[in-house]
């Protein structure tokens, strides 16, 4: 009888204090000495919604692979921001109590708003950012076509009622964990058609099941939020962004619009997009291995201390 497969383990979970007395979660795999690429979870979601062969192949590619929660998801204290780009903030206080310096960045979905911030208000430190079915920006002189244009218009709504949608959600989802897996297997048989496969892959439900626990411990507040400033101008326009920037997005999304992604790489300066035929929402997920491959194209070459010269890069 074969074994039931088992979510990624994470080397560490623990907490970086942010002002305020607040804290954002995380969760480390791979490489513990390795290159830090921070990857942001989608909406929802918390620190352990990495890809399931991404502890293997950040060990591969000599990564140190960090899930970051945003704020009111696991083990994060609740917070909202104004627009999009007050995530920098945090971010940069969250880098600084790892002792980080320079870091990649990869976000899935609604984690693809915060890889963007982070490239625009961090370029001294961002190396690469990379975007994985990435919602765009739904006002504004960046505004992406395609149904999100709607979310503005409830965004009032949505801020205005966050407090008690956040409570609703969160004390609403944890009576179904001893349930989880059949109400993952009844959301697999209603998804788009385009992401049934990738679900339905023992090792993607383990992972996803472990992750809705994470997200549940300290509520499920973050996915409001995230809706709330994904239907505002994000702060920042895309055509400034400097790091390098590549996309990812499946042409069957049923989730966020193929144009999203297309739209995003044609603003950003000399953003790359790379299209997923017959994919679906996960479709840039399950390419860890060419993510990871493409970002180390893009760390500079380590410098040797005693001699000043550039020392052989990392293979």
């Amino acid at each position: 009888m074969s074994e039931e497969p088992q979510p990624p383990v994470p080397l560490r979970e623990s907490l970086v204090p942010m002002p305020g007395g607040r804290a954002l979660g995380y969760a480390e795999f791979g490489d513990p000495d390795g290159r830090p690429v921070l990857w942001f979870h989608g909406t929802p979601g918390a620190r352990k919604q990495i890809p399931p062969d991404g502890p293997a192949v950040a060990l591969e590619h000599g990564v140190r692979l960090i899930g970051v929660e945003r704020p009111g998801t696991g083990f994060s204290t609740p917070y909202t921001y104004g627009r999009v780009l007050d995530w920098v903030d945090d971010l940069e206080c969250f880098v600084d109590g790892l002792g980080i310096d320079r870091f990649a960045c990869v976000g899935l979905s609604g984690g693809g708003p915060f890889v963007l911030a982070a490239c625009h208000g961090l370029p001294d430190r961002v190396v690469a950012g990379a975007v994985l079915g990435g919602i765009g920006p739904t006002r504004g002189a960046d505004q992406a076509p395609g149904y999100t244009r709607l979310l503005p218009l409830v965004e009032p709504v949505l801020a205005f009622t966050r407090p008690v949608l956040g409570e609703i959600v969160t004390h609403g989802i944890r009576p179904l964990r001893a349930a989880s897996s059949r109400v993952f297997d009844l959301y697999t048989n209603i998804a788009p058609p385009s992401d049934r496969p990738v679900m339905r892959r023992p090792e993607m439900k383990a992972m996803f099941l472990e992750d809705l626990a994470t997200a549940a411990e300290g509520g499920l507040r973050a996915p409001v939020s995230d809706l709330v400033v994904f239907g505002r101008e994000w702060g920042f326009a895309l055509a400034d962004i400097s790091v390098p920037v590549k996309f990812w997005h499946g042409d069957a999304d049923g989730i966020v619009p193929l144009s999203h992604g297309e739209f995003q790489a044609a603003a950003v300066p000399g953003a790359e997009f790379e299209l997923c035929p017959g994919g679906g929402h996960f479709a840039g997920f399950v390419l860890t291995r060419k993510v990871l491959g493409w970002i180390d194209g893009y760390w500079p070459e380590p410098v040797d201390d005693a001699s000043g010269e550039v020392a052989s890069a990392t293979p």
